[in-house]
């Protein structure tokens, strides 16, 4: 945080949501912010990282390329195969390409010059879901039709008579409730530790600036709290990384699954 001391000096305290919704950049019509370079550089890191980690695979591999098997043994052996069987192998390249850019994405919310995550901003979150939302209905559409998916998805193994209670809600909770919470989750945890982290940064600056030295001596607890909980959300950013993951694969497998 220190090497950009500068940037948080001339932010305002106490940190407001203008945060969120950073200027167009090159005086372009709002769509080329900060947060879209972001994301590019995310996508351009991940995309040499993989190809430099898989080219001329050896027997005993180099660092580069154990970093990148381990990703992916991590999302086929952690995630896909525990939660979908053999069938999950074919999702693994998926969720080893959504943990990789999620947790990416997130780690910048705590590394110098970006210090904010891209996931603190809703949209990205919501195409990341949509993402995900649209492959398990199409997995589930193309092995049971269209027809028995919907039924199997919304019709629960329950009395006949509870059965207009119960349709209303499984439709809600499958078709829009999922996508929705599987963004808010991202999006509320990320906006969540950026805010913390700054109300702790600039009020350190702000109690150093104040008049009596009793109130500015405060600041080094204000600072020393903002370097712990950097390494809170370091944890915060992995775990949501692995539990939008871990929930895709779920949906999926609800999905493929022959009845509820």
């Amino acid at each position: 945080m220190s090497s950009s001391g500068a940037g948080l000096l001339a932010s305002e305290f106490p940190p407001s949501v203008e945060e969120f919704f950073p200027p167009a950049l090159f005086g372009l019509d709002g769509w080329l912010t900060k947060f879209t370079i972001f994301a590019w550089v995310a996508v351009g890191v991940l995309i040499v990282f993989f190809l430099a980690a898989s080219r001329n695979p050896k027997i005993v591999p180099t660092r580069l390329q154990w970093m990148g098997e381990s990703i992916y043994g991590f999302a086929r052996d952690g995630i896909a195969v525990p939660n979908l069987g053999h069938e999950g192998v074919k999702f693994a390249p998926y969720f080893a390409t959504l943990f990789s850019f999620i947790l990416l994405t997130n780690l910048f919310s705590i590394v110098p010059f970006f210090q904010i995550s891209p996931n603190a901003h809703i949209a990205f979150p919501i195409l990341l879901a949509v993402i995900s939302y649209v492959i398990f209905n199409y997995v589930g559409i193309r092995k049971h039709g269209l027809v028995k998916y919907v039924k199997t998805a919304v019709v629960p193994n329950a009395p006949w008579y509870i059965l207009p209670l119960l349709i209303p809600i499984e439709f809600f909770s499958t078709f829009i409730v999922r996508p929705v919470t599987l963004s808010v989750r991202l999006f509320a945890n990320m906006f969540a530790g950026h805010m913390i982290l700054l109300v702790f940064t600039l009020g350190g600056f702000a109690l150093l600036g104040a008049n009596a030295w009793y109130i500015q001596s405060i600041s080094v607890l204000s600072w020393l709290l903002a370097i712990v909980l950097t390494f809170l959300e370091a944890l915060v950013i992995l775990l949501q990384a692995y539990v939008f993951v871990v929930l895709t694969s779920s949906y999926i497998q609800g999905a493929l699954a022959e009845e509820h």
